[in-house]
């Protein structure tokens, strides 16, 4: 079963969009690229959604959920 990624914070989501920006976390992601950033607590989370997607669709996705959340705000 795959967690959805609403249990994932939105700060957590910026940091992995700033690492993949900044090219400190680099995809296809991994967990353990994910503990490095201090995020394994969300690992299963975002493995879920992002295992295996390039940069640009891991980057999109990221994108699409915190301006969702945000839009809700």
């Amino acid at each position: 079963m795959v967690i959805a990624l609403t249990e994932v914070p939105s700060e957590a989501l910026k940091e992995v969009l700033r690492g993949l920006h900044r090219g400190t976390l680099e995809a296809p992601l991994t967990a353990e690229a994910l503990a490095r950033h201090g995020l394994q607590q969300y690992g299963e989370a975002i493995l879920g959604h992002l295992r295996g997607v390039d940069a640009r669709g891991a980057k999109a996705v990221v994108v699409a959920v915190i301006a969702e959340r945000e839009r809700r705000a």
